[in-house]
């Protein structure tokens, strides 16, 4: 990862290109008004100076001119602004079919768990070429997971789950640093990520012990807590839910997401379906955040009634 003095860290994603596009092209048009401005100065400073006693004439102001400078701006700024939102818009909408990765920070680290059960701390194995998105929560205080070579930088907050996903273009090892000061030992807060080819991602799944992939553990947890004895019955189903609009007992609509369905755990009474009692009760304090993240996974198996699991 070390290759010495570098303007800008090496273009690994797909969003590498852009963000580095229209970066320039703010630089660009910056530096350009900048130079235009600094030999005006110059100019009109040297031409009426006082040594040469000179004296600029009075002239009719031409409104053409400032029409055209101004309208010239104007689709300037339109198009830097454009550009950005494009960028902004193409980062926050995930593609179908992305590999879900959970990732949880804490005071001073990272902890990751691929599909599969792998689990890593401070580091990151992914295939090159494959939409990668990250579900991502923490333990503690505000950190921020920043993979420079990739452009994509995401808080990471107490209490609610963020995303953002980015897809590999170059196999490598590429620094993963915390961008939010999180404490004394922030600048500790550091990783790797390590971009393979698919076959050697596949060896290295093969090779690395795994723990209970995360949808057969909160499968265990639904059973454990009991939470087939009432969603279906006494509750609403969740079968089907996830990604689909709720009614509420206020008449409120909203999408069952992740921030519902993690805020329907730990604190059930905020929102409450219409047409069903507010019967279950809080599990604030009795689940972690990687079993949290392990149950929504399940959850979002439960496709349809025949996977709604009975009494």
């Amino acid at each position: 990862m070390n290759e010495g003095f570098r303007l800008l860290p090496r273009s690994a994603s797909t969003f590498a290109p852009q963000v580095d596009g229209v970066y320039f092209f703010h630089l660009a048009v910056a530096a350009f008004f900048t130079l235009l401005i600094l030999v005006l100065v110059i100019y009109f400073s040297l031409r009426y100076s006082r040594k040469r006693n000179r004296h600029p004439q009075n002239v009719e102001a031409s409104n053409t001119i400032e029409i055209a400078f101004i309208v010239a701006l104007f689709f300037l700024t339109m198009v830097m602004g454009a550009w950005g939102t494009r960028i902004y818009i193409d980062e926050y909408v995930v593609p179908q079919g992305a590999m879900e990765i959970h990732v949880i920070a804490k005071q001073w680290m990272w902890k990751t768990q691929h599909p599969e059960g792998q689990r890593e701390i401070n580091a990151l194995h992914i295939p090159i070429g494959r939409p990668i998105r990250l579900v991502m929560n923490s333990q503690d205080v505000i950190h921020s997971f920043f993979i420079p070579a990739f452009r994509v930088k995401r808080d990471v907050v107490p209490g609610r789950y963020n995303e953002m996903w980015f897809q590999a273009t170059t196999p490598g090892d590429y620094h993963l640093f915390c961008a939010e000061y999180c404490g004394s030992n922030h600048s500790a807060m550091i990783g790797t990520i390590t971009v393979m080819e698919p076959a050697a991602y596949q060896r290295w799944l093969a090779g690395t012990s795994a723990d209970e992939p995360p949808v057969r553990s909160g499968e265990k947890l639904f059973a454990q807590f009991a939470c087939n004895t009432c969603h279906g019955q006494r509750a609403p189903t969740l079968a089907g839910m996830y990604g689909r609009k709720v009614t509420l007992d206020t008449g409120q609509t909203l999408i069952a997401g992740d921030p519902y369905i993690r805020e329907s755990i730990l604190n059930p009474s905020a929102k409450i379906v219409a047409g069903f009692p507010p019967i279950m009760p809080t599990y604030q304090g009795q689940i972690t955040e990687e079993q949290l993240m392990n149950l929504m996974t399940y959850i979002k198996t439960l496709k349809d009634a025949s996977t709604q699991p009975t009494q």
